[in-house]
């Protein structure tokens, strides 16, 4: 299966042993690079789950808010000119603009964990996205349904058990896509960048995700124009308090007939 590997183990039960081929998620670097006006510079290096690397790097550029539409790619191409560009997978996103954008470079290596938060990240957000509007709702019995859903969509998570997904569904709790990474913020820039690829709107979409809902993931979900954010576990204070200054429903412990909501409950319909 694509995004693992077979690795052999010494499985023990009790004071016996035996050799045994088990299903690991497969890890690897993947180095971003950004050309505007035949500049070319290294934005991003993560660590993710290989597999729809275009869509992470379009995701990424989106949530970063190194673009505001992805109209403003001209294409997304791998750098294989040499061994240690293949062994990193870099890639290239083109965009049309003849000037590249101002960003905070993040020339550093990423872990699977999180990404970077803090201070100037809420600030940064609060100048290029404003509060989301309040028109779409949704019904407990769509948010009930969707774990069930999200759990029979990960091919991944059932053969490593070591894998986060995000998943977005409509407002009426059809599956749209799922994305599977040893990121969850990777997942979920996935998404972004697969919705973005597609030509499909947000702005009547839930996402679920199988982590955390801290602030990496609420910032993203406010970015790509997601209103609603729920999860299986909990969220931080600071994805509270970001979900409350610019409007999004945040959910969390989403488990059977039972959730709470930290943010934005106007939208549920009881």
């Amino acid at each position: 299966m694509k995004g693992s590997r077979k690795i052999q183990v010494l499985r023990f039960d009790g004071r016996t042993s035996k050799t045994h081929l088990d299903t690991v998620a497969q890890e690897e670097p993947l180095e971003i690079r950004l050309e505007a006006a035949g500049v070319r510079q290294t934005v991003n290096t993560t660590m993710r789950t290989t597999g729809h690397d275009f869509e992470l790097a379009i995701g990424w550029c989106l949530s970063e808010g190194l673009v505001a539409r992805a109209e403003e790619i001209q294409k997304v191409s791998y750098c294989l000119s040499n061994k240690l560009e293949q062994r990193f997978n870099s890639l290239v996103v083109r965009l049309k603009t003849k000037q590249m954008p101002t960003f905070q470079s993040r020339h550093t290596l990423s872990t699977s964990a999180c990404g970077v938060c803090g201070k100037a990240n809420l600030e940064a957000l609060e100048l290029r996205c404003a509060a989301l509007p309040s028109t779409e709702s949704v019904t407990l019995e769509t948010l009930y349904a969707l774990p069930e859903k999200l759990c029979a969509a990960q091919p991944l998570f059932t053969s490593t058990g070591g894998i986060h997904a995000a998943a977005l569904f409509s407002s009426h709790g059809k599956l749209l896509a799922v994305r599977e990474d040893i990121g969850r913020h990777n997942a979920v820039d996935k998404l972004i960048g697969w919705a973005a690829m597609q030509h499909q709107p947000l702005e009547q979409t839930i996402l679920l995700v199988s982590g955390r809902a801290g602030f990496e993931i609420a910032q993203k979900a406010i970015t790509a124009q997601i209103p609603v954010l729920a999860s299986v576990s909990a969220p931080s204070s600071l994805a509270v308090e970001v979900a409350n200054n610019f409007n999004l429903t945040l959910i969390g412990f989403l488990r059977g007939r039972r959730m709470n909501v930290y943010a934005g409950a106007s939208r549920i319909q009881t």
